[in-house]
């Protein structure tokens, strides 16, 4: 009967060790394959300054990025801080070793100084990417 006993707590501690093993496996797996499709995005300034630009002209600033992933990224959205910067982007995908960029115009109505953003959403990112642009209208 004691041979009976401890051949089942064994049995039953080996199924328990089984177990809690199995999902730790394949936890790592997906973090592996998540790692390796992941895209990555370099920008080649986030912060432009233009210094000093006349009333009255528009300016555009250029934001310059290269996709350093190996999978295509795409720009899903992009949104200037107020309605007195509009924008433009390369809407095509961008593959990998490939650059792309996205165009701010800022309209200098106002005197004095500025900072305005400029918040990009790609594929290759969770978090949009907050791009800031400023200088002084005379």
């Amino acid at each position: 009967m004691k041979v009976i006993r401890i051949s089942m707590l064994a049995l039953a501690l080996g199924l328990m060790s089984f177990s809690a093993v199995a999902p730790v496996k394949s936890l790592i797996s997906k973090n592996e394959i998540k790692e390796t499709t992941a895209s990555a995005i370099v920008w080649k300034a986030e912060t432009v300054d233009v210094g000093e630009i006349p009333q009255g002209t528009p300016k555009a600033i250029i934001y310059e990025f290269k996709n350093t992933g190996k999978t295509a990224v795409v720009i899903t959205n992009v949104q200037g801080s107020c309605g007195c910067t509009a924008t433009d982007y390369t809407k095509e995908p961008i593959l990998p070793g490939k650059s792309a960029r996205v165009i701010a115009t800022y309209n200098a109505a106002n005197k004095g100084a500025f900072t305005k953003t400029v918040t990009v959403t790609t594929s290759a990112e969770t978090a949009p990417k907050i791009l800031t642009l400023k200088g002084t209208v005379i």
